[in-house]
């Protein structure tokens, strides 16, 4: 175990943010921190790097553990390039080689002990360079720079004019190349990409060290994380596995917790009716046997209510008429910006009821394509012809036209006149505003907040036909899985933009892909397309599968290679420190000081064991209650409920005393 958390609670005034937040990390684990916005992700970090104190609880982390913290906005300023900020991280390597390369020039001129000392001296440093992996740092250094997005037009690029995004993957950068011993990442694909979020994910699943992530992005999670931790209603749960996984047992353990309140609310109106007619009958004996089941009902342990499904929220999207069987044709279109090609001669149909996702590279013209076709950027040429009885509604983050006096709530209510109160609640809801968000004035709103309020707007619209750019940007995870279910439901046709994989494979029916200045369309979803693409490089290289196992077993190789473990002291440097000690006590002290040291070290396994068999104890508790032949039965799920809490405890006391030890 590296990281652990116990029990955390933090209040911002009147505020509770986090309250009894519990979980762990283990060496070389993968964890996702999840939950919506405004859960406390970003807080817990900031607590477990130092930068806040909480309230209550403790971080307890394992002895000469170096933490990497990339924070959501980074600041970078002075006249530094790309380039040398990032290679400024290898210092410590470049000063090896300036000491070889003058030990080299001084051996030429050198004789007799001055140069063997001087080759001492070289033999001494060549060695510290080859352990720390000199010979493959620059190299290391530019596979992540390119792998993050940074070509070499890039590289001499001063930091203090980049971009908040540019800024943010400076400091990735530098943090993987640091190579600490666990890694706290928030939204570290949100300015990627796909080409580099695909890099990162083959990175960290080859990481050395733990990874700890929080983000949205489910197809990314899904890909590299082994354990997901949730803040829900200021608490956290964890379950083993990746996001579909955690996904699935979330939602046994709602349907068991829902089962089980229903039953036992049953049973205490069973028992009220029962002690009512008991008491109707006014006999001593009839009434003290209500008075028992009185007493009974009292000492009853009740289940709380289940907080409600966030997934039972429905937005529904009803187009006002239906459009012809071609909704878009595209022909022989073309686009340049300041001498440079976008594209040209682009053919495109798109069909009534199609879910279209239009993926490419960064720069390559998608959102361009769709102001063309929205009308708010003129082609070079080729034309654009829009079907019979299309209505088009368009989602840009960039243009959103609101009445900025209005509060959210107004907004809504004065463009959709006919929607009730919790009609509009829920709508809002659906896209992150909630409480008294909703009598904000949108004059407030930050550019996400507008461009949620935007998006929210458009679903209730009766277009049958959205062009959407970036749709799922400032939504969390709950609020992604809402508009794809409206999406997915829908009889309109959709063409969208967008950079998350997970959204683009529930709701995409075929993909385009923007690339060298024409398009290639693939029917199916995300993972349809990317199965095409393989296909056809393994044909284009003439590589059978046993070639490609070959390639990306190389590839993972290269990135283990780039992952140095500076931060642990050598056995040679650890076995020295120890003679030090051992040589100031006699033997017998010698002797009884290693006793308690196994004694510890074996105390802290148990404990280690104790632990990994209550959260296995734990997750098969959860599975039970969530299984048919259980969850209908009041006295097994009270039977199992006791146990958890009798394991929770168990597992409360472990962690707590491996962190006094530790």
């Amino acid at each position: 175990m590296i990281l652990s958390v116990s029990n955390i609670e933090k209040e911002f005034g009147e505020s509770v943010v986090l309250s009894g937040v519990t979980f762990h990390v283990n060496e070389h684990e993968k964890v996702a921190l999840i939950g919506r916005n405004g859960a406390g992700k970003t807080t817990l970090f900031r607590i477990i790097v130092g930068e806040l104190s909480a309230d209550r609880g403790n971080v307890t982390i394992a002895k000469d553990t170096r933490i990497g913290y990339l924070a959501q906005h980074q600041e970078l300023s002075g006249d530094t390039t790309v380039y040398d900020e990032v290679f400024a991280v290898k210092s410590y390597i470049w000063a090896l080689e300036d000491r070889m390369h003058r030990a080299e020039e001084d051996m030429k001129h050198a004789s007799g002990e001055a140069l063997e000392a001087l080759y001492r001296e070289y033999s001494r440093t060549s060695q510290e360079y080859e352990r720390l992996g000199g010979y493959a740092a620059r190299s290391e250094v530019i596979g992540v720079l390119r792998g993050l997005g940074f070509d070499e037009t890039t590289w001499d690029k001063q930091t203090q004019v980049l971009s908040g995004g540019q800024k943010t993957r400076v400091a990735l950068a530098k943090l993987l190349l640091e190579a600490p011993d666990i890694l706290l990442l928030d939204e570290p694909t949100n300015h990627l990409d796909l080409a580099s979020v695909a890099w990162l994910e083959t990175y960290l699943s080859n990481y050395k060290g733990a990874v700890l992530v929080v983000s949205h992005d489910r197809y990314f999670l899904n890909k590299i994380v082994t354990k997901v931790v949730e803040i829900d209603n200021k608490t956290s749960m964890m379950f083993l596995g990746n996001y579909d996984e955690f996904a699935e047992k979330k939602a046994m353990v709602r349907e068991a917790q829902r089962r089980a309140y229903e039953n036992q609310q049953a049973e205490i109106h069973h028992q009220e009716a029962v002690i009512a007619k008991l008491r109707s009958f006014g006999r001593e004996k009839a009434i003290k046997r209500a008075e028992s089941r009185e007493k009974m009902l009292d000492k009853m342990e009740r289940i709380d209510r289940p907080a409600g499904d966030p997934r039972g929220m429905v937005l529904k999207l009803t187009p006002h008429i239906t459009s012809g069987n071609d909704v878009l044709t595209v022909t022989d279109l073309g686009k340049s910006y300041s001498g440079q090609t976008l594209f040209s001669h682009l053919q495109l149909l798109i069909r009534r009821g199609e879910k279209v996702a239009l993926l490419g590279d960064n720069g390559t013209g998608k959102t361009t394509l769709l102001k063309i076709i929205r009308g708010l950027v003129p082609a070079d040429s080729g034309t654009i012809r829009p079907g019979a009885k299309v209505c088009i509604g368009y989602y840009d983050q960039e243009q959103q036209n609101f009445n900025e006096s209005n509060t959210l709530f107004e907004e809504l209510s004065d463009a959709y006149p006919g929607m009730n109160n919790t009609e509009i609640r829920n709508t809002l809801a659906a896209f992150c505003f909630t409480g008294d968000d909703v009598f904000q004035p949108i004059s407030s709103l930050s550019g996400g907040e507008r461009g949620r309020l935007s998006l929210a707007k458009l679903m209730l619209s009766e277009a049958n036909f959205l062009l959407l750019d970036e749709p799922t940007n400032h939504l969390d995870i709950q609020g992604r899985e809402i508009l794809e279910d409206a999406i997915r439901a829908y009889e309109g046709t959709v063409f969208c933009v967008s950079h998350d994989r997970y959204f683009v494979n529930r709701i995409a029916t075929r993909i385009l892909e923007l690339t060298h200045g024409t398009i290639l369309s693939y029917d199916g979803n995300y993972d349809d397309y990317l199965a095409f693409r393989e296909r056809r490089e393994a044909l284009a290289f003439g590589s059978p599968e046993n070639d490609t196992a070959k390639t990306t077993q190389s590839a993972g190789s290269a990135v283990r290679s780039v992952v140095p473990n500076t931060g642990t002291a050598s056995p040679a440097s650890t076995s020295a420190s120890r003679k030090d000690t051992d040589s100031k006590l006699d033997w017998q002290e010698q002797k009884e000081l290693q006793a308690k040291q196994r004694k510890l070290q074996n105390r802290i396994a148990t404990l280690e064991q104790t632990i990994e068999q209550c959260e296995t104890r734990i997750a098969e508790i959860d599975e039970l209650m969530a299984s048919p032949e259980v969850c209908t039965n009041s006295l097994r799920l009270n039977e199992l409920g006791l146990e958890r809490e009798t394991v929770e405890e168990a597992l409360l006391a472990a962690m707590t005393e491996w962190e006094e030890l530790t």
